[in-house]
């Protein structure tokens, strides 16, 4: 998600690839709209809302939702800056806040004019240039914290995920395509202790775990609910097509697309 984490152009929404997020991001929607998923619940992005994702999280954009007409302006407000921050302009008492991964941002006439703010600043290429981009990084967080100041709760709060129960979060979590390393860091532990804890609750290595688990899930989808395979694999966490096609296959000794004929067509 915008590796560079500094006010990126309006840009495809599709261009947030990656599931796991790094740092805090706002995101704002300029067209379109967006399906999002975050381990817990789905719900659409519209055109002018904004948001902040929470880091450490779990997130899934539906790339079929993110049309040539969608786009989106969104930074990350990496540590290094928020401490910077939080060194020049005092805080004050933190507020709780809801524990959501999208928290919703108030769509006040500040933030709209920050937006059309960025245009003299843009380079050829869309990006805020170098010699603004900290005054404007600086200046969006200062917005947000004036409307929201309940936003302090999870920006300065610099801890790592604490140690949590296995099976709830992988059962939770199975279908998002990140590394184990990403598993074992958002269950608090190092990746030796995840397998070793994985294979005495599962009884399996994560790797298998998870292939399994995603495959009897697609297994149901297309023998119960008749969806296609091409509208599956994705939300599954398989890479592509091809690749869920070939493990589907070697699993269940049918493709899948011949078992969604198959129950179709009644066989």
């Amino acid at each position: 998600m915008n590796p560079a984490g500094h006010l990126a152009p309006p840009a495809p929404a599709r261009s947030l690839s990656e599931q796991f997020v790094a740092d805090h991001l706002f995101l704002y929607l300029a067209a379109g709209e967006l399906r999002v998923y975050d381990g817990h619940q789905r719900f659409t992005l519209q055109a002018g809302d904004y948001y902040l994702v929470r880091k450490n999280r779990l997130v899934r954009y539906d790339p079929g939702s993110a049309g040539a007409g969608c786009e989106m302006t969104y930074c990350c407000f990496d540590e290094p800056f928020l401490r910077a921050f939080e060194e020049k302009h005092p805080v004050g008492t933190k507020k709780s806040c809801p524990s959501d991964a999208f928290v919703a941002l108030a769509a006040t006439e500040t933030i709209a004019g920050f937006i059309r703010s960025l245009g003299p600043y843009r380079t050829p290429a869309g990006s805020v240039t170098e010699a603004f981009r900290a005054v404007k990084h600086e200046e969006l967080l200062l917005i947000l914290l004036q409307h929201q100041p309940e936003l302090a709760d999870i920006l300065f709060d610099y801890g790592l995920p604490g140690k949590i129960g296995l099976e709830k979060f992988m059962n939770t979590h199975f279908k998002f395509n990140v590394s184990l390393p990403r598993f074992a860091f958002l269950t608090g532990r190092s990746l030796s202790a995840f397998k070793r804890d994985f294979q005495a609750v599962f009884h399996q290595t994560p790797s298998r775990w998870l292939v399994q688990k995603r495959l009897q899930e697609a297994y149901f989808l297309l023998d119960e609910q008749h969806e296609k395979p091409s509208d599956i694999y994705f939300d599954l966490g398989f890479k592509d097509l091809s690749h869920f096609s070939f493990a589907f296959k070697n699993r269940f000794g049918v493709a899948p697309s011949v078992l969604l004929k198959q129950k179709t067509s009644g066989c």
